[in-house]
């Protein structure tokens, strides 16, 4: 290793070390905080009735600090993202309840455009189809993140969000359960969300995005067609590449007309030729060359409205077409790919930087520009510029695998 990989080695140990040893917020402190806080809702006008029989009564949760500062020591595989999310038992269940809850769904699809399929597979991805919304008091949580020093700004605005929902009367303090971060209900809305796109849909007067199966459907629908959701488009296909493929053509920031794909020779996933459209596409590999290829649609960018991660997208997707009857992918993401421990991403993006190949601020997380990059460097390799850190772009960066699994 060069000495300013070791430099840098030894500076995001201290740093991480620093950020884990990071004095604590105690309980004076914490209770000052929730003072100001106070001031500011009644300032903003929230009830003093919420302000002094929830906001006062919120309590630090050390350990809401904790699972902010925490970050996933090693990276996800495509495989093991899907996999895990996109099973057998999630997609029956998912078939179950689309057949049990049609007559609703379709009523929210033709009110706001959005399939039945998609709202069953945000409702799986999120919580499971409601098995688990969480079990930590949003109030504590929001208080406690709003009193910490690393994102208190925005963790003070959703607290003050989550009041004005109880000011509403949309839910009992106590009921108010969800997420470490303080996403609620069904579809895990945070406050914010919540206030600007939930909806009362069964009539009772309040927006219940707990109790109420038609409230959490049509909230969901409602955000989304919010974001910009393309009726009558899907969110994209699995694809098929042909022999030789200029995969530097990849990536969201490149869109083409899918007459344009079909010209570069790429066809459906069976073979079948894609459409004459002019629909405008991008083209994802997000296990390399070895995995599976898709076409992604607007209607894929308003997922990521939802979730910023492109493996959350694709979950998504694929899991709604699997909801709504489709099969299995033609090709399975290869489960061999190498997990990388967040150093060594660090390590990758520092090296591909000094080598002139813009992989972004060294953060440790392989997202699109740290893949751009590594399609730069294998094209200079003369190696199939796929944008996948396999081991042999690891091998001829140089990066240390002794840590990987």
């Amino acid at each position: 290793m060069t000495p300013g990989k070791t430099l840098l080695t030894s500076l995001v140990l201290v740093l991480s070390g620093a950020a884990a040893n990071a004095q604590a917020l105690t309980n004076e402190e914490f209770s000052t905080c929730i003072a100001q806080l106070s001031t500011r809702a009644n300032d903003e006008g929230i009830s003093r009735t919420v302000i002094d029989n929830s906001l006062a009564q919120a309590r630090l949760n050390p350990r809401v600090i904790e699972l902010d500062r925490r970050q996933p020591e090693f990276t996800t595989t495509f495989a093991d993202y899907l996999n895990r999310r996109v099973d057998t038992q999630r997609i029956e269940r998912g078939r179950m309840l689309l057949e049990r809850h049609r007559p609703l769904l379709e009523r929210v699809a033709g009110e706001y455009g959005i399939p039945a399929q998609y709202l069953v597979s945000f409702w799986g991805l999120e919580t499971n189809y409601g098995s688990y919304f969480g079990r930590m008091p949003v109030l504590d949580s929001l208080a406690t993140l709003a009193c910490d020093t690393r994102r208190t700004d925005y963790f003070t605005g959703e607290l003050l969000d989550a009041l004005r929902i109880l000011d509403e009367g949309a839910i009992s303090p106590e009921r108010m359960e969800g997420s470490w971060a303080g996403a609620m209900g069904h579809v895990q809305f945070m406050p914010s969300v919540f206030l600007q796109y939930a909806v009362d849909y069964d009539g009772t007067g309040r927006r219940d995005l707990w109790g109420s199966l038609p409230d959490a459907m049509a909230s969901a629908a409602n955000f989304l067609r919010a974001l910009g959701w393309q009726p009558g488009v899907r969110w994209g296909r699995e694809v098929m590449l042909p022999e030789g493929f200029p995969y530097l053509e990849a990536g969201l920031t490149n869109r083409r007309p899918l007459t344009e794909w079909r010209e570069l020779g790429i066809s459906n996933a069976d073979g079948t030729p894609l459409p004459q459209a002019d629909l405008p596409a991008a083209l994802l590999v997000p296990a390399g060359h070895q995995g599976p290829a898709f076409l992604v649609y607007q209607n894929f960018d308003v997922i990521m409205g939802w979730n910023r991660s492109e493996f959350y997208a694709l979950a998504v997707g694929h899991l709604a077409d699997r909801i709504a009857g489709a099969a299995a992918l033609q090709q399975s993401p290869p489960e061999d790919a190498p997990r990388l421990h967040r150093d060594q991403v660090i390590e990758l993006q520092t090296t591909l930087n000094e080598k002139g190949h813009d992989a972004g601020e060294a953060d440790g997380i392989l997202g699109p520009a740290t893949r751009a990059a590594i399609s730069r460097f294998q094209d200079q390799q003369d190696m199939i510029a796929d944008g996948f850190p396999s081991l042999e772009v690891l091998q001829k960066l140089g990066v240390n695998l002794e840590e990987s699994e």
